[in-house]
């Protein structure tokens, strides 16, 4: 059984559009002429604001370790990674080429320098590393990125290695980079490193060694603090960004922009026109308790449903607005075990009827099935105190 409240915040606004609709007169503007493909997002709302050819597959280049990180920031989050583990290197993440830190066979970092030499320095040697300590194999890595691909719903995205470097069948699309873009984003913690544009690895050695992030924006552009870029010959430049400006986070990608600079013009711009144009409301905050779901079977009798991702609702600058209602529903009971994250409910924004935001919410924390000698203890104790 399901069981549905509703709340009306009379004080917050929306206009009215779906979510993941273009809001913008696409036909009336030109973001990015200079770009195959390219598209702009809120990120709460993952409302589009402008896109051009947004479903054309292409290579992403080193924009796959968007994905790499993002089932990184999930392991920690799940507890089976820790900041401070040390990696090992295998002689074949070593061996990768292209953009690297030089780790060398054998060597050790903690998840926290492997991470600042992906988000900074775009390290594929650190990205295989990373991928072998997760997964067991960068071949079995890669299938984890697929089956995320899959769980977020996206359909036109296969990876073939965790890096980016050039290979058959490995391809993307600029919908799809920003829907895993806004995945990562959930993962506060990325932005420390995704947004640092200098840093420095081995210290108090003498095989010190700079980072510089590879996207200039994070220096030039205020606001923005992410997240890859990527280059190849068959990719040309590539960008997936995000910046914050108050309340309002949005991401701009862009595929196969002929120079760096053309790339990087093309973001600024639409990251110009986004903030000058729209405003968001903050509606709730990732993990914010929403509700409480009986547990059967369970160490204990309840866990609670929390909101997956910040909420919010986007509008035109200067546009009149009107109240809305948030509905939630979810499991009245549910089954021990469940994980931490696992999806509970959903959250739905509605206007007149119509949903504007769907978001699920999902457990707080971990609740293990219970033994076979505890739910007897249980029982026990219900017996006594209804006997007393």
């Amino acid at each position: 059984m399901k069981q549905s409240f509703s709340l009306v915040i009379a004080a917050l606004l929306i206009c009215s559009f779906p979510l993941q609709t273009g809001l913008a007169s696409e036909k009336d503007i030109e973001l990015a002429d200079e770009a195959k493909s390219a598209i702009l997002i809120e990120r709460d709302t993952g409302a589009i604001l402008y896109s051009k050819n947004q479903d054309e597959q292409l290579s992403p280049a080193s924009m796959t370790k968007i994905m790499t990180m993002l089932l990184i920031m999930e392991a920690i989050d799940k507890g089976e990674l820790s900041w401070d583990e040390k990696i090992r290197t295998s002689e074949y993440a070593a061996s990768m080429g292209g953009s690297q830190i030089f780790l060398e066979p054998g060597e050790e970092m903690t998840t926290d320098q492997m991470l600042r030499g992906i988000a900074i320095g775009s390290g594929n040697d650190a990205s295989v590393a990373m991928a072998e300590r997760i997964a067991g194999s960068e071949e079995a890595f890669v299938e984890m990125m697929n089956q995320k691909v899959k769980a977020l719903g996206l359909k036109n995205t296969k990876f073939q290695n965790a890096t980016g470097l050039p290979t058959e069948n490995h391809y993307s699309t600029a919908y799809d980079m920003s829907i895993m873009a806004k995945e990562l984003l959930k993962y506060k913690a990325i932005t420390k490193y995704t947004g640092t544009y200098e840093s420095y690895l081995r210290e108090n050695t003498d095989k010190k060694f700079w980072l510089v992030n590879t996207n200039r924006l994070v220096k030039f552009y205020p606001g923005v603090d992410g997240l890859k870029t990527g280059f190849t010959n068959e990719a040309k430049y590539c960008l997936t960004a995000t910046a914050q400006k108050g309340n309002m986070r949005v991401i701009a990608v862009v595929f196969g922009a002929e120079t760096p600079k053309k790339r990087n013009a093309q973001v600024m711009k639409m990251l110009d026109y986004a903030f000058s144009q729209y405003t968001t409301q903050p509606v709730y905050k990732k993990d914010v308790e929403l509700k409480d779901v009986q547990v059967s079977k369970g160490t204990q009798k309840k866990v609670k449903a929390v909101t997956s991702e910040s909420i919010s609702l986007l509008t035109k600058k200067g546009e009149d607005t009107k109240a809305y209602k948030i509905k939630v529903s979810a499991e009245k009971t549910i089954a021990a075990p469940i994980k931490k994250g696992e999806q509970l409910g959903t959250l739905k924004i509605e206007k007149n009827g119509k949903i504007i935001v769907t978001s699920p919410i999902v457990a707080q924390e971990t609740v293990e099935k219970a033994t076979w000698w505890q739910l007897f203890k249980k029982s026990m104790g219900l017996f006594t105190h209804g006997g007393s």
